[in-house]
């Protein structure tokens, strides 16, 4: 099978082309203090080192009448496997977002730390500070393999220990292998006539971003069939005998552009744990050699599996593999979110005990009302487990000891980090993405709107008798689909500033994608709608079905939203 040839190639592949594994000129851009940015070429490179430059979009028109440079600043991102960090690992990126950036944490979707505000000047300082505390951010971002989801039912059973221990090797393996992070930000000596490879990469990298998830049955909780590559642990007579290996998910779209699309994943078949890593890779290199290198909205896996065809796509990926795929296993799945409160652990771990708290958007900072930060400070200080990231934005505190639960518990009431007792379920299976007022791509605000939205919400459902309904709601500032929106039972794409798409009809289980139901419209449409189908939906569901299932069933399959 002979590699696809696309022409003429994107700005970013000469950028790569040129990029010498990486280095470009960031060396120099770095080095130059008459401005807060980067070079045009080097911001797209950078992204391969877990960092985005970034600019307050709201100060933009006032330094231009100033005639001053936009307020330029870097969005650092980690690279921590299913996001897991230990104490002083938490404690070492709380200070390092005291010293650098604007003093707040953001759990991400991808189970990662952001830290936002970080001046160029301090690029280097900061990495190194986070390099120091056993975390990296290479490969966070960029065209290549990012942060693994890895199912976050942590203390459930040995086997999500097993999975978590055969993702992260994977993740491992499919590092870039330029010393060019090391060289930049560690100060690593680059020895001269050194030869230097990729020898999974290659010297242009992937041709888009490529997102790896590992969910261990019922629990869905990381949105399985959204990734480029999925792996459903199968488990039988107790033991972890391999995956259902599913390609080609994937959300982002573009408004429009037809041509662009949400997918889910196709399941390819079974393989054994021994086979895991083979796979991976093949999965990663046939998209390497046959992906679109000419036009990046059409560049990830899902669209070049649509233009192979599933079966010729399924074909290659055993060939370089040296792997033949057996039927998949039947799997079941229950549940998607997260189980918030106190879980006791393990039988293998007597005595601990884990606590999920809600983390509204992932934003963990000090306020008037919750000082979040300070909290989790001092839980870390005492804690002798670790923290775990949800793919839900939200955060586990796993493996606490007996004597000092009752601690931890005081400190959660005494900072607001109790959310999960108060929220009714649709305010805790919310998702936004950061949005304005930093995220280049936004078109309308996401994390910063969703606890007012949230409200209404909750008052919509309150006045038809739906308060303990439990419905997802996703917003997301743009069609990339961070938040994952697409599978959302109650999905808001900004359009505009304070316009949005309206879509309906995802399930509870991550399975299903939703549809476009209203576009373009503001929140009072917004809201006007979804009371009228809550009122519907307390009047018409069956047993206990799902807002997604009965707008399918009732609203979307019917036509234009009219009642059949």
């Amino acid at each position: 099978m002979e590699a696809s040839v696309f022409s003429p190639l994107s700005d970013v592949e000469r950028i790569k082309t040129a990029s010498r594994l990486l280095r470009g000129t960031l060396a120099e851009s770095l080095d130059d203090a008459w401005t807060g940015a980067l070079r045009v070429d080097d911001t797209q490179l950078i992204k391969f080192h877990g960092s985005y430059q970034q600019d307050d979009r709201e100060l933009r028109n006032e330094r231009e009448l100033a005639k001053l440079e936009p307020a330029y600043s870097f969005m650092i991102r980690t690279r921590t496997p299913g996001g897991v960090v230990t104490p002083a690992q938490w404690l070492a990126l709380d200070a390092i977002a005291q010293r650098y950036a604007n003093g707040s944490l953001r759990l991400t979707t991808r189970q990662a730390f952001q830290i936002h505000g970080v001046i160029k000047r301090e690029l280097k300082p900061t990495l190194q500070a986070i390099n120091a505390a056993l975390i990296d951010t290479i490969a966070a971002c960029g065209d290549v393999n990012r942060n693994l989801l890895i199912a976050s039912n942590y203390d459930a059973s040995p086997i999500h220990a097993e999975v978590h221990a055969q993702a992260v090797a994977l993740g491992e393996h499919l590092l870039p292998r330029t010393r060019a992070y090391y060289q930049l930000w560690l100060d690593e000596e680059q020895i001269a006539g050194t030869p230097e490879e990729e020898p999974i990469y290659g010297p242009t990298y992937l041709p888009r971003k490529f997102k790896i998830g590992f969910a261990v049955p019922p629990s869905n909780d990381v949105d399985l069939f959204a990734q480029d590559l999925g792996f459903a642990a199968i488990i039988e007579n107790g033991v972890l005998t391999g995956y259902n290996v599913s390609a080609g998910g994937g959300l982002g779209t573009t408004h429009g552009d037809a041509r662009t699309y949400a997918r889910l994943g196709d399941t390819l078949g079974f393989i054994t744990c021994a086979d895991l890593i083979k796979v991976g890779e093949a999965v990663l290199t046939t998209q390497r050699d046959h992906g679109n290198r000419s036009d990046r909205k059409l560049s990830r896996l899902k669209y070049t599996i649509d233009r192979l065809a599933v079966d010729v796509f399924k074909a290659e990926v055993e060939r370089r593999a040296g792997v033949v795929f057996a039927p998949a296993r039947i799997v079941v799945w229950r549940q998607q979110g997260d189980r918030f409160g106190w879980q006791e652990s393990a039988a293998e771990t007597p005595g601990r005990a884990s606590l999920t708290l809600r983390i509204q958007a992932g934003r963990i900072a000090d306020r008037e009302a919750a000082t979040n930060l300070t909290g989790l400070r001092e839980i870390a200080r005492i804690h002798a487990g670790d923290f775990r990231i949800t793919p839900n934005q939200n955060l586990a505190i796993a493996g606490i000891t007996p004597d000092t639960r009752a601690a931890i518990a005081d400190l959660v009431r005494a900072h607001g980090l109790d959310l999960h007792e108060h929220l009714p379920p649709v305010r805790l299976n919310s998702l936004a993405c950061v949005a304005f007022p930093t995220c280049p791509l936004a078109m309308a605000e996401a994390e910063r709107y969703l606890p007012a939205f949230g409200a209404k919400v909750e008052e919509l459902l309150e006045n038809h008798g739906l308060a303990r309904a439990d419905i997802g709601v996703r917003i997301s500032g743009c069609p990339n689909g961070c938040s994952r929106p697409f599978l959302a039972e109650i999905g808001l794409v900004g359009k505009a500033l304070g316009r949005y798409n309206l879509h309906l009809g995802g399930d509870r289980l991550g399975l299903r994608l939703n549809r476009l139901y209203r576009e373009n419209i503001d929140e009072s449409e917004i809201l006007s709608t979804l009371g009228g189908l809550f009122a519907r939906y307390a009047n018409e569901r069956e047993n206990s079905e799902g807002f997604g299932d009965y707008t399918l069933r009732r609203v979307l399959e019917v036509g234009a939203g009219e009642q059949p």
